[in-house]
């Protein structure tokens, strides 16, 4: 083995990141069920349903009814479905727990995921070493810097929470909420087509096939059994001088 860098294949890579996936997603489900609880979430959405249930059978209409339903209404079943509307908005405890709804929703799938990724992308890979996920590690795959240095903490933290945490996962996510409450319009699938076209741009064209958190990290995965990987710097400058000085002695005069 050399130095040269040994870049995984993109089968080991894909493979890895979907058995990462499902653990992560696992994780955060896990972590989400108990921010659940711990918020009383499951109690403003009970209170929110009654009011919807509430007000619809008042006016007669289903409130919780599609933008394609309301628009099939017609003009007297429309009327009653805004008259519903806003005597709903008149009820304090029912705004009241709609906008807690709304607030914990972005805080508990934010924090879910926040915590999924420090024990799976973060405290994990520090413990196996080389910046191996489960998946990593399950099909022989690490990190290492460009450099051809071994990750440290700094590195790693940048790559899971600025690259995959806050770009890649919580810009499309936080997109797709308001997409969900009808807050944004067709700039927020546009900006995660731009993410996914240019992660996937990143990993078929660059040198290293490093995608957006590893471009920020300055790290590449590598094929873990194959791939020498030095501590600093100066341990790889003294190994480049002694193949020097090796090749050197077999070269005939």
């Amino acid at each position: 083995m050399d130095f040269e860098m040994q870049k995984a294949s993109m089968w080991k890579r894909i493979s890895a990141f979907l058995f990462d996936l499902i653990m992560l997603g696992t994780v955060a489900v896990l972590f989400a069920w108990a921010l659940s609880a711990l918020t009383g979430y499951d109690g403003y959405s009970r209170t929110v349903r009654e009011s919807y249930a509430h007000y619809s059978e008042i006016y007669g209409v289903d409130l919780g009814m599609t933008r394609a339903e309301y628009e099939a209404l017609s003009e007297e079943d429309a009327q009653k479905v805004l008259a519903g509307f806003e005597a709903m908005n008149q009820d304090k405890q029912a705004l009241h727990a709609n906008q807690m709804m709304m607030e914990l929703s972005v805080l508990i799938v934010s924090l879910a995921i926040f915590l999924a990724y420090l024990v799976m992308e973060f405290l994990l890979p520090l413990r196996l070493g080389t910046g191996q996920t489960l998946g990593k590690k399950i099909f022989s795959i690490g990190l290492m810097k460009t450099d051809g240095t071994k990750v440290r903490a700094v590195h790693l933290f940048i790559r899971t929470f600025l690259g995959k945490y806050a770009i890649e996962t919580m810009v499309p996510v936080l997109i797709l909420l308001m997409i969900y409450w009808g807050t944004i319009g067709i700039v927020g699938p546009a900006v995660i087509l731009m993410i996914l076209i240019l992660d996937l741009a990143l990993m078929l064209f660059t040198r290293t096939r490093s995608m957006i958190h590893d471009l920020l990290a300055g790290t590449v995965v590598i094929d873990a059994p194959s791939q020498r990987i030095f501590d600093t710097p100066e341990d790889r400058a003294a190994y480049v001088a002694k193949l020097a000085a090796e090749q050197a002695a077999r070269e005939p005069y």
